[in-house]
Parts: C-alpha cells; sequence; structure tokens
C-alpha cells in the first residue's frame, strides 16, 4: 500500500474528513464544486477516473491479449505518437519499467521538431514496429502532422496498406481518428473513455496499452489501483489522498505555491506526469501551485519561503547512486515543509497516479477552481492557429545574433513591459532583472533536446538563472509544455517570467495539405501563439526565434545569458 510520510498533521486534513470530500469525490459527486455553474458541469462530465481500478471501462484481457499478439509476431519496437496527457502516463510507467523488462523498445514522440522525428525514425524498423497515435479528442494538431511526417518518411520503404498494419489508434468514440482508422484498415482501435480527461487517464487503455506492450502485469498493476481507491476514498485522517491535498494547499496558504520534486533518477518521469497534473488542474483564475521538477538542491540550503519539497524514494540498484541522492537530500533546509513517499515496484505507480487525482479533485474543491478543465491551453491553441491562417506576426526588431561570430539573424517579439528594448541583450536584460524573490522562471523550447550539446547549453541557462536570481528555474519541453504547466502559466499567478525560444529548421520537414507547410512552421507558430498569448495576460516574456537549433547556436545564447547574469544586481 502507498508508503509516505509527513512531518505533521494540516489543519485542512480535518476540513476534508468532516466535510466527507474523499468519499465524495469517490462517489463523482459533481456538487462539490457548485461554486460555479461551469465548474459543475465539467466536473459532473469528468469524473469517470475515480474508480477505473474497481470498475475498468475495458476489459484488462482483451488489451492484454491484443499486445500479447503483436508481441508474438515479433515486435521489437512502439512508437508512441501523442501529446499531453496521452503521453505523460505511458511515458511514466514505460521508462519507470525499462530497466526491469526488455520485451519491446518503447519510444515516444510528442515533439514537433524534425530532428526529433527523423532521430526516432532513423532508431527503428518498421516491419517490426508498431505506432501507436494516441489522441481523446482525435485533432490534436500535433500528432495528426506527426502522423503525416512519419507516414511520409516512410512511404518509400513501405506500401500505404502494409503500413496501416502497423498503426494503432488509441481515441475517443466518434473522433475523426478512429474514423480514418477503421476506413483505413488499421491494426486496431482502441476506445477511450469519454468521462475521463486526459490528464486523469494514466489507468484507462490511454495507459493500459502501452503498459502491457513492454511487459507490465495489468491485473497486478490494476489490483494495486483497487486498493489505493480504498485507502483514498475514506473520510480518515489517514487517507493518503487526505494528507497530500491538505500538505499542498496548507502550504499554499502560507505563500508556498511551489514544491520541489526530489527523486533518483528512475523516479523523474513520474514528476513529469505530476507536473502535468498540478499545473494544469489547479492553475487557473489566478491560483495556483507550481511543481518545479529540475532541482538544484543546493538553493535549498536556506528556506526561500515560497516552496515546500515532495520526495520520493525509489527502486535504485546502484549503491553509489542512492548514497548520491541521500546527500542531496541531507543539504536541504529542514525549516522547508517536506513529505516523503516511496515506490518500490511499477505496478506501485498506480498507487500514486489514485492518491495524487484525488488529491488534486481535493485541493481543486478547498481552492475553489474546477481542476478538470483547461481554458488557458484552448485559448493558446486558438492563437496558433490564427497564425497559420493568417501568418507570422511581425518581430519587434530582428539583429544579427552575435557581434563575434556571424551566425544569421535572430528575431525578438516582446511583451509590451519590453517594448523599448532594442537589441537582443538588453531584452534579456530587461526580462532577468524583473524576476523578483517569489517569481519563477522558465524557458519554453521549441528546441530537438536531441544531440550534442543542445540540452546542456538550455541547462547552463536554467542553472544560471537559479543560482544567480535564487528563483525556481524551469526548463520546459515545446510543445508538450503548452498541454501541462503552459495552462499554470497563463492562468496562474503572474509570477513567472518567460524565455521562449525556436529556431529556425535546417532540414524541414514539409507536410502537404495540412494547416501548416511544414513541421518548423508549427513549431515557430506555437512559440509565437504562446508569446502572444503569454504577453495578453500581462506576463514578462520574451520570444527569440534564432537562425537555427545547432549546439554552437545554443552555447552562444547561454554564453550571453550568463554573462548578463553575471552583471545584474542581486533582486531584493
Amino acid at each position: 500500500m502507498i508508503s509516505g510520510d509527513m512531518e505533521k498533521l494540516h489543519p485542512s486534513a480535518k476540513t476534508l474528513v468532516k466535510e466527507c470530500i474523499a468519499s465524495r469525490v469517490h462517489a463523482k459527486d459533481a456538487s462539490l464544486y457548485d461554486f460555479s455553474e461551469d465548474a459543475q458541469e465539467c466536473a459532473r462530465r469528468y469524473m469517470g477516473w475515480t474508480d477505473l481500478g474497481s470498475n475498468p471501462p475495458y476489459l484488462l484481457s482483451d488489451i492484454q491479449a491484443f499486445a500479447d499478439s503483436i508481441i508474438a509476431q515479433g515486435l521489437k519496437t512502439v512508437v508512441l505518437i501523442g501529446q499531453g496527457g496521452s503521453t505523460q502516463a505511458p511515458m511514466t510507467l514505460t521508462k519507470y519499467n525499462k530497466p526491469d523488462s526488455s520485451l519491446v523498445t518503447f519510444k515516444t514522440l510528442d515533439s514537433d521538431s524534425p530532428v526529433r522525428v527523423r532521430a526516432t525514425l532513423a532508431e527503428v524498423k518498421p516491419e517490426s514496429t508498431l505506432f501507436i497515435i494516441s489522441s481523446k479528442s482525435g485533432g490534436t494538431i500535433e500528432p495528426r502532422l506527426a502522423l503525416q511526417a512519419v507516414r511520409d518518411a516512410l512511404s518509400d520503404g513501405m506500401p500505404a496498406e502494409k503500413l496501416v498494419e502497423h498503426l494503432v489508434a488509441i481515441t475517443d468514440p466518434g473522433s475523426d481518428l478512429e474514423r480514418q482508422a477503421r476506413e483505413e484498415g488499421w491494426a486496431a482501435v482502441f476506445p477511450g473513455e469519454p468521462s475521463v480527461g486526459g490528464r486523469f487517464s494514466a489507468l484507462t487503455v490511454f495507459g493500459l496499452l502501452p503498459a502491457a506492450l513492454v511487459g507490465i502485469n495489468l491485473e497486478e498493476l490494476m489490483a494495486h489501483a483497487v486498493e489505493a481507491e480504498k485507502a483514498c476514498s475514506e473520510d480518515a485522517i489517514d487517507n493518503p489522498a487526505i494528507g497530500l491535498a491538505a500538505f499542498l494547499y496548507d502550504n499554499y496558504l502560507a505563500g508556498r505555491n511551489k514544491f520541489s520534486f526530489l527523486t533518483p533518477k528512475r523516479g523523474r518521469v513520474l514528476g513529469l506526469w505530476i507536473e502535468q497534473l498540478v499545473a494544469e488542474s489547479l492553475g487557473k483564475d489566478g491560483q495556483g501551485i507550481l511543481p518545479n521538477i529540475e532541482i538544484d538542491s543546493l538553493l535549498l540550503t536556506k528556506d526561500p519561503g515560497d516552496r515546500s519539497v515532495i520526495m520520493y524514494q525509489t527502486k535504485t540498484d546502484l549503491w553509489d547512486e542512492r548514497r548520491n541522492f541521500e546527500m542531496s537530500l541531507s543539504y536541504i533546509d529542514p525549516a522547508i515543509p517536506r513529505i516523503n513517499f516511496k515506490i518500490d515496484s511499477v505496478e506501485e505507480l498506480a498507487e500514486h497516479f489514485v492518491m495524487w487525482e484525488y488529491a488534486i479533485a481535493m485541493c481543486g474543491y478547498l481552492m475553489k477552481v474546477c481542476p478538470f478543465d483547461q481554458p488557458d491551453v484552448s485559448a493558446a491553441k486558438a492563437a496558433v492557429l490564427d497564425i497559420l491562417r493568417e501568418g507570422q506576426p511581425a518581430p519587434d526588431f530582428v539583429q544579427d545574433f552575435t557581434d563575434e561570430v556571424q551566425m544569421g539573424e535572430v528575431e525578438v517579439r516582446l511583451s509590451p513591459c519590453f517594448k523599448d528594448c532594442t537589441e537582443v541583450s538588453s531584452a534579456l536584460r530587461a526580462l532577468f532583472a524583473s524576476i523578483q524573490p517569489g517569481d519563477y522562471f522558465a524557458i519554453n523550447a521549441f528546441l530537438p533536446f536531441t544531440g550534442e550539446g543542445r540540452r546542456e547549453a538550455l541547462e547552463i541557462i536554467r542553472h544560471a538563472v537559479a543560482e544567480k536570481r535564487r528563483t525556481v528555474s524551469c526548463l520546459e519541453v515545446g510543445p508538450r509544455y503548452l498541454h501541462s504547466t503552459g495552462q499554470l502559466q497563463k492562468g496562474g499567478q503572474n509570477n513567472g517570467v518567460f524565455l521562449i525560444l525556436s529556431a529556425d529548421e535546417l532540414k524541414d520537414i514539409p507536410l502537404v495539405g495540412e494547416a501548416a507547410e511544414s513541421l518548423g512552421t508549427l513549431a515557430k507558430a506555437q512559440a509565437s501563439g504562446d508569446l502572444l498569448t503569454l504577453a495578453g495576460r500581462g506576463r514578462r516574456c520574451v520570444h527569440l526565434h534564432l537562425p537555427d537549433n545547432s549546439g554552437a547556436t545554443l552555447r552562444g545564447l547561454s554564453s550571453l545569458v550568463t554573462g548578463i547574469l553575471e552583471n545584474l544586481e542581486p533582486s531584493v
């Protein structure tokens, strides 16, 4: 059963017990969110997740049988094409399980970077690969265009009638994706559960089919979910979901509106799932809690006052890795509130999916925000479609990227508070100088995150901002974050500072007859749309569209940023 402990009982736990919130969540009682007609109606439509363990909408045996049959046919690789809630839980399950099982290689393609698409396809043999296209609505632009790019790339070596035998759809009934898959004769179509939103869908077929394909026993996994549902639906003070909800909410009331997620390497993928669930569910109406999943523990040696710590101990085979993690924890100021959990097996992840989902539903009740919608994600999507129809907004200015080396031109777009800036260096200086105690910083990067020197350069920027401005600093992968922390960034408190990055593609992937003429065009539109949406909500942001996404160019940017940060006055 769920293994965890916290330092003290938090006051709102008693409120949750007294008002029978846990049992009402389990009973799908939408009146919990009667502070608004829209919130109550949304809850009425999307509370089907509360009993997925004890009442699964799809036969586990059918999912398992399909997975077994595909593996028996010689399956070696699975590529999951999706976005947001359709990919986060599968990534968590399959990556956590990877050291324990080698049935198949599992890859997730949730990027519209041509570099990333080509790198993924270069590592697979189509004849022994299953492509899962996962989209609840069936119309999400990123997986739709990624599928088109994959089909085009494979068309020379595999005829269309053969390729469809390697395609599987997971989508809600009646979607365009379901219609397409059935008309073209795909290998299988698995219906999603319409009453479960994407980020709450870990224990639906969206998470269960990938789990079965990598060798996770579904009966064992869901047995853990059943036990967690029993524990998390009890109106009792020792309910782990009540304890977690109270920890998050009472610290939020005390000004600790961020938490640092600490875990050994194996558990970090769970942080991505938690990040989306918490940020997208609670980050709206000027409220929100920011999960910080990239941590520099030495920045917590003195309590900054605006965050708590959630620690996960996970199965770790190497003594050195365990010791390394323990040492990182020893530096943290004991004044920072902390809660600890432990996971020993991949099946236990099901318990923590359930616990977090119940806890976040309870936090929504306490904060009076609807945990099941994402209004600002929808607004950003609309901005992107406008740009694809009408063309890119003009940059505020264009200049040579660096004085020392001719790397090409950079396009700069600014939120209104930085409109007086006319150079890249002055825009970045103003952006970083605006960071004050209690703020957070995020690099929203529509870049490949693969290949030598790319991610390393971005991490240098993230680390430098965290250290020099003494603030929470996040590295967000575009377009993934648009369906995750993007909601909090736009709908939460106005305490975020954002550097948005995109780049010209040296070898773009064209798309015929689609809304975007190429994958690179889509990525640039998403970055520009993010700037417009954030700026429209009064956020502090700068968008740099770089001449290319090479490691050398990104290192040039990191050198520029670190130099600026060295010369800034400390924040007050």
